[in-house]
């Protein structure tokens, strides 16, 4: 995408706001889940809240698709990113990488080197995946016949275990949605690990064949 596009432009002014617009769906869904002592009214607030925001979501990627002049197919692939976190809503705080690009423009200040930035995106990215993906097991498990996932505590171990690529087995979801989640999750665990494996090693090799060539020549 090129930084002066329509598109970019947009991009740039709305990133901010929609990244907490991200968080606040993530606080009000964990309400709605956790909170199960809420009171019909409160719950229909929340359910409200989550519609209003998941169509401003939506508003915005019809926007920016409007914005590319692309069409439709070809935007969707050239989106992915975007078009996952329109589709499931809980996914869109792992959209901080363009937060991070829009701050940096307005503070001008240096960015982080290539590896620190893949690090430590990845490790948000698993604390963000692993708390909306428990959050969204722990609805579907809880209270299904022969269901093991009883408190979200149980959720958050099995998250955990499952982004680890550990897979203890002592807790596994039994639902069909659950089933899914749990895919879904087990691909980011590996996908996050070797994104940050990858990106270690390379800055292993480089530091050390830097100081290989700053050696003194016969040595």
């Amino acid at each position: 995408m090129d930084d002066d596009s329509p598109e970019a432009r947009w991009a740039e002014r709305t990133e901010v706001a929609l990244f907490t617009a991200s968080l606040l769906f993530m606080a009000t869904y964990a309400t709605r889940v956790l909170a199960t002592g809420l009171p019909p009214g409160w719950r229909d607030l929340c359910g409200l809240v989550l519609l209003v925001l998941w169509l401003l979501f939506a508003a915005d990627y019809v926007v920016r698709w409007r914005l590319s002049g692309q069409h439709w197919w070809r935007f969707v692939l050239t989106h992915v990113v975007t078009t996952v976190s329109v589709v499931l809503p809980l996914l869109r705080p792992l959209r901080m990488v363009p937060l991070y690009e829009v701050l940096q423009k307005k503070r001008g200040e240096p960015r982080l080197t290539l590896h620190a930035r893949v690090i430590s995106y990845a490790g948000l990215s698993t604390l963000l995946l692993g708390f909306a993906g428990s959050l969204a097991v722990y609805q579907q498990e809880r209270g299904a016949p022969g269901s093991t996932m009883r408190t979200f505590g149980d959720a958050v171990w099995w998250a955990c275990s499952t982004l680890s690529t550990v897979g203890y087995g002592d807790i596994t979801p039994v639902t069909p949605l659950g089933r899914t989640i749990a895919v879904g999750m087990m691909a980011g665990g590996l996908a996050l690990l070797g994104a940050v494996t990858g990106s270690f090693s390379s800055w292993l090799l480089q530091t050390f064949t830097r100081e290989g060539d700053e050696k003194p020549p016969g040595r």
